[in-house]
């Protein structure tokens, strides 16, 4: 592809550096803050319900064991709810801040979504183009079609406020929106799951997504917090043909001033094109064993700050590895996983091999002097060992990388992405990572145990661990999984 020197160029650009990170600011610039929450202050707002009963946990990875719940508003509300509303308020002295049901980096929130809906009682009698207002749960209405563009369903676009991430990451930050596009997308397909909704991306070029949601029209936000089309989404297959809307209210500013990141704006702007279809996984994962509801494991959600070093079960183990697989969206990813305390299995380097088509390939990218010794359902020992050390330094000295019973890196197929979409596929990588990522997060809680998604971590070195030159292969995102050491000193409120 004629862009993919742009993704090349960025990548290397924002890789984490023992001798120095990727360019930010390189501190917390309190009085630039952005707002946590987009509004359109000028739109109608329409107050959504609260729905606390959801099915068990496991039976959303038991194909037709959910009934479908039938298409309005208090459904809607629910998908919302569990998918991007606020899961709990902290608060620590004199401060409160909000949790959310999706992950984020830095919990800074760049995601946004907007819904097109049919006509709903409670809302309109027309189709209607909605922002989710996610701080109070309610729908503000940005644009009223005239004719009818939706039925059978509803769409949802994700879009990203750069500037949220940008604030505090820099140059990094694009990295970081992608995952926490992907989180989002794969919070939405489980609230989607929960209602017996089919849930699935539209492949669409960028530009057009961002016409016909009036993200072009840049005279409606700050220029610095401009927001950007990331993924479209349709729940319950509906039927739709979207005209371009008339100019739309304008959004509520995030801060009083910014720092300018243009190599940000620059790959996002090569990013535009048309939306990758990777193949799909072709597996799905089990059907875990009886768990609490869905709805408390999603609001339980958390990333863990501290790790207490404890042990996990190989059952546990292999359960929150298996959780990948409900994304089948995500094909292009493995797991190089620090086995530090899990009972049953060896302490030492492992590859998860997602793909076991990949297998050879992967083989012969990697260090020679690997063992591959299989470990049973794609697992494979690379070396024994104590990795505890390793897992620290390559993410960027943090502690909970040692702490976690396990951590690991998610490494692509990115030479060969590159090459078949360019710069739109590099995105969809992350996504990728992200999808994954929020499964684990909820897998872990069901178990009764925490992770963190770790977007600080030293590139090169991790590859260089691994013997692999070149860019056939790239981690994107690192996480860990184990206990947490809970603050006691932050209370936890209801969020509504």
């Amino acid at each position: 592809m004629k862009n993919a020197s742009a993704a090349y160029e960025y990548h290397d650009r924002t890789k984490h550096r023992p001798h120095r990170y990727a360019p930010s600011l390189g501190y917390m610039d309190w009085a630039t803050q952005p707002d946590p929450f987009r509004t359109y202050p000028e739109c109608a707002r329409i107050g959504l319900a609260h729905d606390n009963t959801t099915p068990p946990f496991h039976l959303l990875f038991a194909a037709g064991m959910l009934p479908r719940a039938p298409l309005c508003l208090e459904s809607l509300s629910q998908l919302l709810r569990y998918s991007l509303g606020l899961a709990a308020i902290k608060r620590h002295g004199g401060s409160e801040w909000a949790l959310r049901c999706n992950a984020s980096s830095g919990n800074l929130h760049p995601s946004e979504c907007y819904v097109v809906s049919p006509p709903l009682e409670g809302v309109s009698e027309k189709c209607t183009l909605s922002h989710y207002a996610s701080r109070d749960h309610a729908l503000e209405i940005v644009h009223t079609y005239d004719a009818p563009v939706i039925e059978g369903g509803f769409l949802i676009l994700l879009s990203s406020a750069m500037w949220r991430e940008m604030w505090k990451y820099g140059e990094r930050s694009w990295r970081y929106c992608q995952l926490d596009a992907g989180h989002a997308y794969a919070s939405i397909k489980t609230a989607a799951t929960m209602l017996g909704w089919e849930c699935s991306i539209v492949p669409s070029d960028t530009a057009d997504l961002a016409r016909r949601f009036g993200l072009d029209q840049l005279e409606r936000f700050h220029p610095q917090e401009r927001e950007s089309p990331d993924l479209l989404i349709r729940i319950a297959q509906p039927r739709h043909s979207l005209p371009y809307p008339p100019p739309l209210a304008r959004a509520n500013r995030l801060s009083p001033s910014h720092h300018r990141w243009d190599a940000v704006w620059e790959i996002d702007e090569a990013a535009f094109g048309p939306y990758p279809q990777p193949e799909p996984l072709n597996r799905v994962r089990r059907c875990p064993a009886p768990s609490k509801s869905a709805g408390e494991v999603i609001l339980k959600r958390r990333s863990a700050q501290a790790m207490d070093g404890s042990s996990v079960t190989e059952t546990q183990f292999r359960q929150i590895l298996d959780a990948s697989f409900f994304c089948t969206e995500a094909p292009d990813v493995d797991f190089i996983v620090f086995v530090h305390r899990v009972e049953g299995i060896e302490s030492g380097l492992y590859a998860y091999v997602r793909d076991p088509g990949r297998l050879p390939q992967l083989r012969d990218a990697m260090d020679p002097d690997f063992d591959w010794l299989e470990a049973g359902e794609g697992l494979y020992r690379l070396n024994r060992g104590d990795y505890r050390g390793a897992a620290q330094y390559l993410s960027c000295n943090q502690t909970i990388a040692r702490d976690g019973a396990f951590s690991f890196g998610m490494l692509c197929r990115f030479d060969a992405v590159l090459a078949e979409s360019g710069v739109p596929g590099y995105k969809n990588l992350y996504h990728q990572c992200g999808m994954i990522g929020q499964m684990l997060y909820l897998e872990a809680t069901s178990l009764g145990l925490s992770a963190t998604g770790i977007g600080c971590f030293l590139d090169d070195e991790f590859h260089t661990l691994l013997g692999l030159s070149g860019t056939p292969y790239q981690s994107l995102y690192h996480f860990t999984v184990g206990r947490a050491i809970v603050d006691t000193r932050i209370a936890t409120l209801m969020p509504y």
